[in-house]
């Protein structure tokens, strides 16, 4: 399975008498496209009518795998894995195809639907749609076809971005309102990867009680990360974290660590779209100056910790998965400690049969920053402080079977249900 990633392929695909509103052919490819994220399904259909789009991909005949990662300059990079089943088992085929970060949702949706076509015409092109197919080629402004072109990039690169925003709800005796904004600047190239972020936020709860009085409470935060990870080679990588951090609800008048790490990817980084499992452990120094004494008589300290991450992720037809074990303790004490497990299954069992599991639990030794205090009913109630736990978790667990119907090329949007 080799990947390519066309330049300026566009493929017009003249199929006259066909619509999605009805099974194209009995003779016509089908497909049972599975995307979780960045798909509009309803434009692929009324866009690609001279396909079958199938229910249950065990009535297929190819099954298009669409996963996406984030690029460097802030726009996404879809691989799109074509799966011959049936009479085309063994045909597969992988296309990468990428949409900046200035892209609308209707160019991300069109560029996709491009790639879709490049890859299923070499399928349709094999049965009894094939004499009413055509293929066009376009090669960009001022470039003759074959050339190859090197874009100018006056900004080496770097990507910024600014957010603001904020939430504001009532009614007579109560309101509320979110405030908050970030900054933001990264950099990735295939050997350096470097982002820089600042945040901060505001939370405000007013409350008129049955006696009439009035209360307000306010929490804010403020942070900062910076993170550089140089590449070595398609598995190592090296880098160092930085993070400043000033909280009202975590007891921090200041807040800072810089931890450097390696990390190790069984996998090439390059087939990350698919599967990866990755190992990453680091060193990091800490210095805190408290809000309020804490548990253990500190007002400010400063320690070593260490973290170790593995995690596994996988795509495959029959669904997705991914787990990861994170523990993390400091040095001066390895009784301070976290232990944090986390799983995710997007279970394929049987055709409309789909299952899907996720959940985390962590076992909670090392706040060191907990206000010896403590918390009032209103601190608890609206969770303006954190707690002393020795445990955290949640869990989801949903099933669901679909029956009718094998054919899935109707579109009917009225009253958007």
């Amino acid at each position: 399975m080799r990947p390519f990633r066309p330049l300026a392929l566009v493929l017009c695909l003249r199929v006259t008498g066909l619509s999605a509103q009805e099974p194209v052919a009995t003779d016509a490819l089908r497909v049972f496209l599975d995307c979780t994220e960045g798909c509009d399904f309803d434009f692929l259909r009324r866009e690609i009518t001279w396909v079958n789009w199938m229910r249950n991909r065990e009535d297929a005949q190819v099954h298009l795998l669409v996963t996406e990662q984030d690029t460097g300059g802030g726009g996404t990079e879809f691989t799109l894995r074509f799966l011959g089943l049936g009479g085309f088992q063994g045909r597969d085929n992988q296309l990468i195809t990428t949409t900046p970060q200035t892209a609308t949702d209707d160019e991300e949706r069109r560029t996709l639907a491009r790639a879709m076509r490049q890859g299923l015409v070499g399928y349709a092109a094999t049965l009894g749609l094939a004499p009413r197919l055509d293929v066009v080629y376009q090669a960009p402004p001022g470039q003759q076809a074959g050339q190859a072109q090197r874009p100018r990039d006056p900004w080496n690169f770097w990507v910024f971005q600014i957010e603001v925003g904020g939430s504001f709800n009532g009614e007579s005796r109560s309101k509320s309102s979110n405030v908050n904004g970030e900054v933001s600047a990264r950099r990735i190239t295939e050997s350096w990867k470097l982002r820089f972020e600042l945040d901060v936020s505001r939370n405000s709860n007013h409350f008129v009680f049955e006696d009439s009085t009035e209360e307000t409470f306010v929490t804010s935060r403020s942070g900062a990360e910076v993170l550089a990870v140089r590449s070595l080679g398609p598995h190592w990588s090296v880098g160092v974290q930085s993070e400043f951090l000033r909280s009202d609800r975590e007891n921090y008048d200041a807040a800072f660590r810089f931890a450097p790490g390696v990390e190790y990817n069984l996998w090439p980084y390059a087939q990350s779209s698919r599967r990866q499992l990755t190992f990453l452990y680091e060193i990091g120094f800490n210095a805190a100056n408290y809000s309020d004494t804490t548990i253990f008589n500190k007002v400010k300290e400063t320690r070593l910790d260490q973290r170790l991450r593995v995690a596994l992720a996988t795509r495959e037809p029959w669904g997705t998965s991914e787990v990861s074990v994170e523990g993390a303790t400091f040095l001066h004490d390895w009784g301070k400690s976290k232990l944090s497990f986390f799983g995710e299954l997007e279970l394929r069992v049987y055709k409309g049969l789909s299952l899907e599991l996720f959940g985390g639990y962590s076992r909670i030794r090392n706040q060191l920053n907990i206000s010896k205090e403590g918390a009032t009913d209103e601190d608890v109630l609206l969770r303006l402080r954190e707690l002393q736990t020795s445990y955290e978790y949640f869990v989801f667990v949903g099933v669901s079977y679909t029956f009718g119907s094998i054919y899935n090329n109707i579109v009917n949007p009225r009253f958007q249900n």
